[in-house]
């Protein structure tokens, strides 16, 4: 079997570039899927996403003791299925600041990936609640759903009136180049149900007789050759074989894609040979640079009042700040502040939290938005089977404990505020008796959670020792291309999902150019 383009994995990003590649009719193109389809009804209902992890749709990985966490491991879930991690994400879709995409320019050498180039991405990605303008799309194939009062929650409308009274600038959403501010969430939310990338970007083409997708399909490892990669080995329907193609493009994900290159034999030598697999490129930095977004889950609180049912996914509103004051408006993200309605806390504070049922609280999430610690990502062994060595080397640097008990700050003083009197009655953690520095580094370090947001570990950039090229070919290979969040070089201040539909529309529009 043979391709013009093989896709490997068909999550956000794989369905994007199928979807744009395979609209020449003479190109073939075919994606390559690990998971099934997912047919559980419960994926669609936004409210229980944080409840539908560890399922078959889910890689289910989990990190290595952190020490920056108490020595916690953490539950990493990652999508598996037509339509990846959007099978099981929170649904914000936030594109990130000018300031996050500065980053990446500088990084890169190359100013498409500057806020403003990527702006058409962007918009021709979505068609939003609120209509088209200057910085939003009307006939995208995405649904973003800017909510009205109608279905925000009375709570979070009182959270976003108490920042506004303690200075905090109101913004019409978090989408618009700048996203300092108070603001109700944007989400992939269609009719009350989670849309997945899929359901918009590939399903509607897959009759097209160009374009193959095949499910259930394990890929084992790229075949290289002459500076190139002649094959691709898979399982199918219990049979091993290899399929070919003249470009192939990894949208495995900043998981997925590093494992399946250093099972190839690329990557560090050192990492391999302890792993047993012979050196065939050497690339030192595949699996480097990993980070992702921690949240404190949380500051929580007891209600006076009843606390009624979200009516959209829980996660309601997220506030980003400066570190520079309340009433910035512009520029780069430092922290951010949460509110969810419902008790939130981590697995380490879960008797803490016991006694604050559904209905009866709600909890401020706070956390760092430009981590500066970096991680890294391993094989243990040559298999699929082997479990992969995920060390994400969470708050190893003083600026991210500083920004982390800045966000607790922020987070205890909108949720002390008289803005929330109404609803508090008091709060439950961190509690009275965390005051200090080293009392509030302590308690982060049992509170923080994965906010599923890893990114970085093939970064695109100008230096010979980034994996892959500014215009995501993946350096030492002539036809392996990169297109997904693992080449983000720099997390943006939110969720990465909306950046990487946009880094996949971006390479579509100029491999098709």
């Amino acid at each position: 079997m043979g391709s013009d383009v093989l896709i490997i994995g068909a999550g956000s990003a794989g369905s994007v570039v199928a979807r744009r590649l395979s609209a020449d009719p003479s190109r073939r193109v075919t994606v390559l899927e690990a998971g099934e389809r997912v047919t559980d009804p419960e994926m669609r209902r936004p409210e229980l996403w944080p409840f539908i992890h560890h399922r078959s749709y889910d890689w289910d990985y989990r990190t290595t003791p952190q020490k920056g966490l108490a020595g916690r491991s953490l539950d990493w879930a990652r999508g598996k299925g037509p339509g990846g991690s959007s099978l099981v994400h929170a649904m914000a879709h936030m594109r990130g600041c000018r300031a996050d995409f500065d980053r990446w320019v500088v990084l890169t050498g190359d100013a498409r990936w500057g806020w403003d180039a990527l702006l058409p991405a962007f918009t021709r990605s979505e068609t939003f609640s609120g209509g088209a303008d200057a910085v939003h799309g009307d006939d995208g194939p995405l649904p973003v759903l800017l909510p009205g009062p109608e279905l925000s929650s009375p709570l979070v409308q009182d959270y976003l009136a108490a920042w506004e009274a303690l200075g905090v600038p109101r913004i019409p959403d978090h989408n618009g180049g700048e996203m300092l501010g108070a603001t109700p969430n944007s989400l992939t939310i269609r009719d009350g149900e989670r849309v997945t990338v899929s359901d918009v970007y590939l399903d509607p083409v897959l009759d097209r007789p160009n374009l193959t997708l095949l499910t259930g399909v394990d890929v084992h490892r790229l075949l290289i050759g002459g500076g190139r990669v002649t094959g691709v080995a898979v399982t199918r329907d219990g049979v091993d074989e290899v399929l070919e193609a003249g470009e192939v493009i990894l949208c495995g994900g900043s998981i997925g894609d590093p494992l399946l290159l250093m099972r190839s034999g690329i990557g560090d030598p050192a990492v391999l040979a302890a792993a047993g697999v012979s050196t065939v490129l050497e690339s030192a930095q595949v699996g480097k640079n990993l980070h992702d977004h921690l949240l404190g889950a949380g500051n929580l609180y007891a209600s006076r009042i009843p606390v009624p049912p979200t009516r959209l996914q829980l996660s309601e509103s997220m506030t980003y700040q400066s570190r520079h004051g309340l009433e910035q408006s512009a520029g780069a993200v430092d922290i951010v502040v949460g509110c969810v309605v419902g008790p939130s806390a981590s697995e380490a504070l879960a008797d803490q939290a016991a006694d604050v049922v559904p209905g009866e609280g709600y909890t401020l999430l706070f956390g760092v938005t430009n981590p500066t610690s970096r991680g890294s990502l391993a094989i243990s062994g040559p298999s699929l089977a082997d479990a992969p060595v995920i060390d994400p080397n969470y708050l190893d640097t003083e600026h991210d404990r500083a920004m982390f008990r800045l966000a607790l700050e922020r987070a205890r003083l909108v949720g002390g505020s008289e803005g929330l009197s109404a609803w508090r009655d008091h709060e439950v953690l961190p509690g009275t008796a965390v005051q200090s520095d080293a009392e509030a580094d302590a308690f982060i370090a049992r509170a923080a959670i994965t906010h599923h947001h890893p990114v970085g570990t093939l970064s695109m950039g100008s230096s010979d020792e980034a994996p892959v090229t500014p215009d995501l070919r993946f350096r030492g290979l002539d036809n392996l291309h990169v297109v997904d969040a693992s080449v983000i070089p720099s997390i943006t201040a939110g969720p990465v999902h909306a950046a990487t539909i946009a880094i996949a529309e971006s390479f579509a529009a100029e491999y098709t150019r």
